[in-house]
């Protein structure tokens, strides 16, 4: 067809655009009438769900889960009356907007960081206050204090609060910035969000008034499970979605780490959480499980929660945050394919290494330490990656406190995952295991390792979703890096220690065959120590204020005035040639 010709169809069918008949009045009527259908609908269904939690709480046969449910009423009340009004923004729902399709959800992501810092403060001051309880037993004021019920209190507010929290705002604003794709669904992904800070709500009140299941890491009850595994459906099909929709060929290093935690988690949560509750109504419940095959299923999740939720999500955040704020690419782009695939495979099976010297059969005990020593490979291939991307640009550390937070982080990640396979050892491990040694341990991983890449990928982040120039104030980083280093120093020193000094006292015998030592003897030997402790865990909460206040005016657009943080001096009075003696 000739080029008039086309152009004359083209110029035929323009007017038969125009002169489409106008819809007719019950046309017009239908099409409100299920605008408004769809409108009410979301809050309806959030309507019936908060009826019904006033239902179960009124039933309820205990307190706690009467408690609960009037918590959980109110949420869907809220959001059901918020929805009643509300219109419908572009680019909300699962299909591509053309009017969004070039911008990136961010909105989630802003939430993401704030709440990231939020139940940081709140996860570092209950830990200050229950290590000051093993120091001073006379805080143990009451029942809803007690050391008992605020230590799962202070493990999921780190672990899940803090940790999860920045692992979802990371996720959604790493894997849109690989694929160069708008995050898939963002009302999905405001669910998730807000879902996920009432998991968080639920179980902390929970703990407080004694509702647990007593499964560690995994102590909330039933129906908080099963409100946790919706959430993390919704998760998965928010990131899934995005990657499917990339416009990028290839899926960058650090999907595949944020894919395998998801898709881990999910498979751990469902299956260590198998439970029959007593009563529908009821917050008790029983495991699916019992004797050492509960203790088996309870450590192969609790290790691989360790693995799939403290470790593989946050190798994603230095693969993708280390090259960013370095400027340099990642050393080795194959060595992180080799990291990935190998620590996979060999972390599921480390978990038996919690049980040595128990009722667990001796083969499986051998299986966990093997695959726990030969662990400690792929994890140095991973630190050495991370450190080697600031080959060219080591000057960096001197100069820029997020890098020197990076630097430290994969310092011990590695320092962690050499002592960690070590301690898996049975000859150590009859020295180390049920002492304050696996405390230091843990602790020296999470605050330095997890920690550490958390605090500079927020400062990462602060200045970018807000659109400042730059940070409030580096050098109040810098602050906030010495501080919480000098507290993780004294920390984790303190209960090496400690546990060493515990586990030698605790296997000393005297001539005549009996221990030398009793308990109250070695817990007396361990309180200068347990002072110790405290201190450092003072540092790292003042650390953390220190980031509240810097992320805080950083949202607010000012900048503080300061020196830059190079040392590199220049005086231009001085920078002249020498004049010699006879040219005066």
């Amino acid at each position: 067809m000739s080029d008039a010709r086309t152009g004359g169809a083209r110029h035929i069918l323009e007017p038969l655009q125009d002169v489409q008949p106008a819809p007719s009045r019950p046309h017009i009527l239908r099409n409100e009438v299920k605008r408004m259908a769809n409108d009410i609908s979301a809050p309806a269904g959030w309507l019936f769900l908060s009826l019904l939690a006033v239902f179960a709480a009124v039933t309820a046969v205990d307190s706690g889960f009467a408690v609960h449910m009037a918590i959980a009423a109110a949420a869907a009340f809220f959001v059901a009356v918020r929805g009643l009004g509300a219109k419908p923004k572009e680019g909300m729902g699962p299909r591509v907007s053309p009017a969004t399709a070039g911008q990136y959800y961010d909105d989630v992501i802003r939430w993401g960081v704030i709440a990231t810092v939020f139940w940081g403060i709140v996860g570092f001051l209950v830990g200050v206050f229950i290590a000051a309880e093993l120091t001073f037993p006379q805080l143990n004021l009451g029942e809803y204090v007690n050391f008992g019920r605020i230590r799962p209190l202070h493990t999921s507010a780190v672990i899940f609060a803090f940790g999860g929290n920045a692992l979802i705002a990371t996720s959604f604003y790493v894997v849109q910035r690989t694929c160069r794709v708008r995050l898939f669904w963002p009302n999905l992904a405001n669910f998730v969000f807000w879902g996920y800070q009432l998991f968080i709500v639920l179980a902390a009140t929970g703990y407080v008034m004694g509702i647990t299941e007593a499964r560690e890491y995994a102590e909330p009850e039933w129906y908080v499970d099963i409100w946790l595994t919706i959430v993390w459906v919704a998760y998965l099909v928010v990131f899934g979605g995005t990657v499917i929709r990339r416009s990028e060929p290839h899926i960058y290093v650090a999907n595949w780490f944020y894919l395998s935690f998801i898709i881990t988690i999910a498979m751990l949560h469902i299956v260590n959480n198998l439970s029959m509750p007593v009563s529908i109504v009821g917050s008790k419940s029983y495991s699916a499980f019992s004797g050492v095959q509960d203790a088996l299923t309870q450590w192969w999740y609790g290790h691989n929660a360790v693995a799939f939720f403290l470790t593989v999500p946050f190798l994603a955040m230095m693969y993708y945050f280390v090259p960013k704020q370095a400027e340099r690419p990642i050393y080795s782009y194959r060595l992180s394919i080799v990291h990935f695939w190998s620590l996979i495979f060999l972390y599921i099976w480390a978990g038996p290494h919690h049980l040595h010297y128990t009722a667990l059969p001796d083969w499986a005990q051998t299986l966990g330490m093997v695959f726990s020593v030969v662990l400690w490979m792929p994890s140095w291939g991973g630190m050495i990656n991370g450190l080697m991307t600031l080959n060219g640009a080591w000057d960096k550390i001197r100069t820029d406190p997020i890098i020197r937070m990076m630097v430290f982080a994969l310092a011990f990640y590695g320092m962690a995952t050499f002592e960690g396979p070590m301690m898996s050892i049975k000859s150590v491990n009859s020295l180390s295991h049920y002492t304050n040694w696996t405390i230091g341990h843990v602790h020296s991983g999470a605050l330095g390792w997890n920690g550490m890449i958390t605090f500079a990928a927020v400062y990462y982040l602060a200045p970018r979703l807000w659109g400042r120039e730059r940070l409030y104030s580096l050098r109040m980083v810098n602050w906030h890096f010495w501080c919480a280093t000098l507290g993780i120093v004294l920390y984790a020193s303190s209960m090496w220690v400690a546990g060493i000094m515990q586990g030698l006292m605790w296997r000393e015998y005297g001539d005549d065959g009996y221990l030398v030592y009793s308990f109250a003897e070695v817990v007396a030997a361990l309180h200068p120590l347990y002072l110790i402790r405290t201190l450092g865990g003072v540092l790292f909460l003042t650390g953390g204020f220190i980031m509240v206040w810097n992320v805080w005016m950083t949202i607010r657009g000012r900048i503080r005035e300061e020196a830059p943080m190079t040392t590199a001096a220049f005086d231009p009075a001085r920078d002249r040639p020498l004049v010699p003696a006879e040219a005066r």
